[in-house]
């Protein structure tokens, strides 16, 4: 991919970034795909679960095909609101307090968004202070921070800041940065996915089987989004896209080659929708990273673990830092896409042949 499709990748993942989405309270990039779908011309709508949907229907409108990429992203919810203005809160999917650091957040409020601090006590102390033990060999937990605002109680409540108001990293902190051909941010889970389901909507056309390209709700908190839409509908298979974790535990290398998973933390993929996505591959001339992962599922080994999927298959970029300040190779996000593209555009010529047998 040429330096000026990186840019144009670059400045899509940045868009989606920049519009919150903590699981369960995803209304704004729920505005924001809708309207792009809307301009491309693809049919798409919201389910009840939150799911967005686009569909191009195939040419054998029998079977069909989930891409499904996860819109919500992980961050914090409020368990109290002390009448001194500060908030207690809580992990929402897995957050840890010490990767966003202190700094600013916004709260979701059910009638105004405020900005508070991330806070977790002065360092000058002694070991009279409760924030000693943190100096020392004892991991930061939510428990230990707090949430400054400086908004007497009313004023949190006038904007609907209560228990269950969710808490994500201040929009000024998000925005991605550029390092040469990688993209550093928050939330590239799974923004940068959802950016190739777009890229799918404007490529994709006649496809073989109906075609369902799924931003999906709620991943982060159990695949509740991916599980509403393959009870009620019915999925010949799924393929799910996601960040892949870079570790020294896995034989996965950074760059701009993809990984296939065999497995993850919720069982096996099925061999035969790898085999067609590596026979994609080679036709794109794209080699293919093959891994099995644990502390991980995604949307396809949840849905079939459930038994709403019989074939599930999991497609991600190497990415660094996971649920923190991500960074991930542009190329191999791109590149993500180009395979599902093979594999729709040789699922079509495989169509067509049984068809003139």
């Amino acid at each position: 991919m040429t330096e000026p499709s990186f840019d144009r990748l670059f400045e899509t993942i940045e868009q989606l970034v920049m519009h919150h989405s903590p699981s369960g309270m995803e209304q704004e990039i729920d505005t924001f795909l809708l309207d792009q779908f809307r301009l491309l011309n693809v049919e798409a709508w919201q389910d009840d679960a939150g799911n967005i949907v686009a569909c191009i229907p195939g040419q054998d409108t029998t079977r069909s095909l989930a891409i499904t990429a996860h819109k919500d992203e992980i961050g914090g919810i409020v368990k109290a609101v002390g009448a001194d203005g500060r908030l207690e809160v809580r992990k929402l999917g897995g957050a840890f307090p010490w990767v966003y650091g202190e700094g600013v957040v916004d709260l979701l409020g059910d009638r105004q968004t405020i900005s508070g601090i991330l806070s977790f006590g002065s360092r000058h102390v002694s070991h009279e202070s409760p924030q000693k033990v943190l100096q020392e060999n004892t991991a930061l937990r939510w428990q230990d921070a707090w949430v400054e605002t400086k908004c007497t109680f009313k004023e949190l409540m006038d904007a609907g800041i209560r228990p269950g108001s969710r808490m994500v990293v201040g929009k000024h902190r998000k925005r991605p940065f550029r390092l040469r051909d990688h993209i550093a941010s928050y939330t590239l889970d799974n923004k940068a996915s959802i950016a190739i389901l777009l890229n799918l909507a404007q490529t994709l056309t006649k496809p073989a089987v109906t075609t369902y390209l799924v931003a999906s709700a709620k991943e982060e908190v159990g695949a509740i989004g991916a599980l509403y839409f393959t009870q009620r509908n019915s999925i010949d298979a799924l393929i799910a896209l996601e960040i892949c974790p870079l570790s020294d535990e896995y034989p996965i290398a950074d760059g701009e080659i993809p990984v296939l998973l065999a497995q993850d933390g919720y069982g096996l993929y099925d061999e035969g929708l790898n085999e067609d996505l590596r026979q994609a591959a080679d036709i794109c001339d794209m080699p293919l990273q093959i891994a099995t992962i644990s502390g991980f599922g995604s949307d396809g080994s949840i849905a079939m673990k459930n038994g709403h999927v019989a074939r599930a298959a999991c497609l991600g970029f190497p990415t660094q830092n996971t649920h923190g300040y991500e960074i991930a190779h542009l190329g191999a996000i791109a590149n993500c896409h180009e395979i599902l593209q093979s594999y729709c555009q040789s699922t079509e010529k495989q169509a067509s042949a049984e068809k003139s047998v």
